[in-house]
């Protein structure tokens, strides 16, 4: 939200100062050469205008990272072309225009430029060059000149462009932090704080999304697995020991799920792998994929310990048509086979399959 409230702040900014070319080249120094007098003026309506016209092909500069990175290099560089532009054109004017009416050019320079400035204050470098490129030769021709007044006018320029430095950068770093404390509120939002997996809430998302696709040829799976036994490791070893473990668990089933799924914590000791279409772990497969990545015992603090654990499987379109239904249907096979303590596969007309191992 904030890129794409900058962009239009720019796209305006970028209006407002083609706008501007008309009395620009009404106010041009008689005395400066006809290329500074119109060439510049009209160079700088024509960056103007590209700049508003490539911001405004794309009105969404939050939609995405490389937008927001695209906009951001748009901006930087119309603004600093448009700034060189304008400060050749007041430096000589300036030097051609008779002493009565000199100061006019460094005050219209300072306006355009701080006005720039500020308006791309959260794009620390754009805002730097336009200080730099657009204040600084001015301020020096104002130092050298010899003009008491002149030297005046210097210092006003260097006190509101020191000022305005000063809030550009606590404001960049305001800025800085609200976008930390997005991510990390986005980040809180859709993981496990303990794991780093997703939830319940961004696995649901995925399977709607996957769901959506409604190819019929491209089954895809989703997996249910609880570790059986898990409260006892916790009374044994304390409640870090289990922490421990659960982290080493999702990193196992992580490795195991490959780049064509994802894994989720769903509960305490309950987590949930979602297998796309393209995964190469097959339905009949995966259960024992899963229960194999669990086998090697885990060393938490020193204990060795080894991790039980009971899975469902759900299908689509066979299980189910809808997420809640594969959800359910999963966690169904996953409590039938808890509760009958079966030690190999079961698989029941039209329903999903479910394991339950023990890693020995």
């Amino acid at each position: 939200m904030s890129a794409t409230r900058m962009q239009h702040q720019s796209r305006a900014l970028f209006l407002a100062m083609f706008l501007t070319i008309p009395f620009v080249l009404y106010a041009s120094s008689t005395g400066a050469e006809a290329w500074v007098r119109y060439g510049i003026p009209l160079a700088m309506g024509g960056c103007c205008l590209l700049g508003y016209m490539s911001l405004i092909k794309d009105r969404n500069a939050s939609g995405s990272p490389d937008r927001a990175r695209k906009f951001i290099a748009e901006a930087t560089f119309f603004s600093a072309t448009i700034c060189v532009l304008v400060s050749i054109w007041c430096v000589l004017s300036w030097v051609h225009a008779p002493s009565d009416i000199r100061l006019f050019y460094p005050f219209t320079l300072a306006m355009g430029s701080l006005t720039t400035i500020y308006t791309l204050g959260t794009i620390r470098l754009a805002a730097i060059l336009n200080i730099i490129i657009g204040i600084a030769p001015m301020t020096i021709m104002l130092l050298l000149s010899g003009d008491p007044l002149a030297w005046s006018a210097a210092a006003s320029l260097i006190m509101a462009t020191t000022f305005l430095y000063r809030l550009i950068t606590q404001q960049n770093e305001q800025f800085v932090r609200l976008l930390l404390l997005q991510h990390e509120m986005r980040e809180l939002a859709h993981t496990d704080p303990l794991t780093g997996l997703f939830n319940r809430r961004v696995l649901s998302e995925h399977l709607e999304n996957q769901i959506a696709e409604e190819d019929h040829e491209r089954a895809f799976t989703v997996a249910l697995i609880d570790l059986d036994g898990f409260k006892p490791i916790n009374d044994q070893f304390g409640h870090a020991a289990g922490d421990q473990l659960l982290i080493e668990v999702a990193h196992r089933l992580r490795i195991a799920c490959g780049n064509n799924g994802i894994v989720a914590r769903i509960g305490g000791d309950e987590f949930a792998v979602l297998l796309s279409p393209d995964s190469a772990i097959s339905i009949s497969a995966c259960a024992d994929h899963m229960l194999a990545a669990l086998v090697t015992p885990c060393v938490i603090e020193g204990h060795v310990i080894r991790v039980r654990a009971s899975v469902g499987i759900a299908s689509w379109p066979r299980d189910g048509m809808t997420a809640n239904s594969l959800l359910e249907a999963a966690d169904k096979q996953l409590y039938a086979v808890k509760n009958t303590g079966s030690k190999a596969p079961v698989r029941i007309a039209a329903q999903p399959t479910a394991i339950r191992s023990s890693a020995a």
